[in-house]
């Protein structure tokens, strides 16, 4: 079993206190707050960074089945759009929008619509926040 490790530090009260956040392999470490993550700061925020994980797990999911399909990607480009809105219980992640745009040559758009979905569905993170509405929109490069 591989285990990943990331450590957070909150600093004072929500709306004026500070943190900073540090990923366990040391590749990043940044600052958050209150502004950055409910306003528009530029610090970083855990949608962000859960943005980040998404994007970086389904790209790699869709090249593994790609390949497993005989076909090589040249680039598998995916973002990440995490919505946070106040309800009426609290601020919730209410949806994610994966945004894709791969260069697989001599694949079938059908094929490739198809490994998407299917990476959407099983790449890790994506099981994690099966709670979320998850929507894909996947586009072949040619």
């Amino acid at each position: 079993m591989v285990k990943r490790r990331s450590d957070a530090v909150w600093q004072g009260n929500l709306k004026d206190g500070k943190g900073s956040i540090k990923l366990g392999s040391g590749a990043f470490k940044g600052d958050y707050s209150f502004i950055s993550r409910f306003k528009d700061g530029s610090s970083t925020n855990p949608e962000e960074l859960i943005g980040a994980a998404h994007a970086g797990c389904f790209s790699m999911a869709l090249a593994h089945s790609i390949a497993e399909e005989g076909f090589e990607a040249e680039e598998v480009k995916t973002e990440a759009v995490v919505h946070l809105e106040k309800m009426e219980d609290g601020f919730s992640i209410t949806r994610i929008e994966l945004k894709n745009d791969s260069k697989v040559p001599n694949i079938e758009e059908d094929t490739f619509l198809e490994l998407a979905h299917t990476a959407k569905k099983n790449c890790p993170v994506s099981k994690a926040l099966a709670a979320v509405d998850i929507e894909l929109d996947a586009k072949l490069i040619h």
